[in-house]
């Protein structure tokens, strides 16, 4: 089956005509209305190349926050406030740092110029939110992402000081937990986060989930 080609109408193709790999179309643009219906419909953006690629897999990789796991050694952290946090204190130098730092020596940043811009767009709208961590007055780790009704959608996270995004997501997992948020959007699989507590559901499971919690 080809691959769904976007243009100008805000429209996506049904989530199970994706591929295996859950790509699902390409094209279109970064507009607030048109992440805001890829969010509400599962879909993320990634870019490789100069091309925007539209994602839904299956299955999809999530934590549910009462599910949260935190290690004796991220308690000892907690215990001696090895950081300061905050939220949306930093968002542009956030989202600056996931897009400079790579992780697990990869080439580059799959966060262009261009989806900088649509988030820091989202950020002044309040749909997309950040959190901090601090150390003498300097930020060593963050994540950013995007929040609808009861769910949260990780996008990205950097660390320059050990356990620092672990620190960051514990903590505003915990605070996502006094807002009643009840899914946290993982996206794809990575062992950093499955040691906090993120698994694998089945996609449509995912999508029956969006659809009761985005009001």
């Amino acid at each position: 089956m080809p691959l769904f080609a976007l243009g100008k109408e805000l429209i996506f193709p049904p989530v199970h005509l994706a591929e295996p790999d859950g790509l699902l179309a390409f094209g279109g643009d970064l507009s607030e209305a048109r992440l805001l219906l890829a969010y509400r419909n599962g879909i993320f953006p990634w870019y490789e190349g100069d091309d925007i690629l539209w994602w839904c897999p299956n299955p999809r990789f999530i934590l549910f926050p009462a599910e949260l796991k935190v290690s004796k050694s991220m308690l000892q952290l907690f215990k001696k406030n090895a950081f300061e946090f905050t939220i949306n204190k930093a968002f542009e130098e956030v989202i600056n740092n996931c897009k400079t730092i790579t992780r697990n020596n990869q080439q580059g940043t799959w966060i262009t110029d261009e989806i900088k811009t649509a988030y820091i767009n989202l950020h002044k709208k309040g749909y997309a939110h950040s959190a901090e961590v601090w150390l003498n007055n300097e930020l060593v780790g963050g994540l950013y992402g995007v929040r609808l009704g009861k769910i949260f959608f990780g996008e990205s996270m950097f660390s320059k000081q050990s356990n620092a995004s672990k620190f960051a997501f514990i903590k505003y997992v915990h605070h996502l937990q006094t807002e009643d948020v009840r899914l946290i959007d993982c996206q794809v699989y990575t062992e950093h986060l499955k040691s906090l507590g993120a698994k694998m559901i089945d996609r449509e499971i995912f999508i029956n989930a969006v659809a009761q919690l985005i009001l």
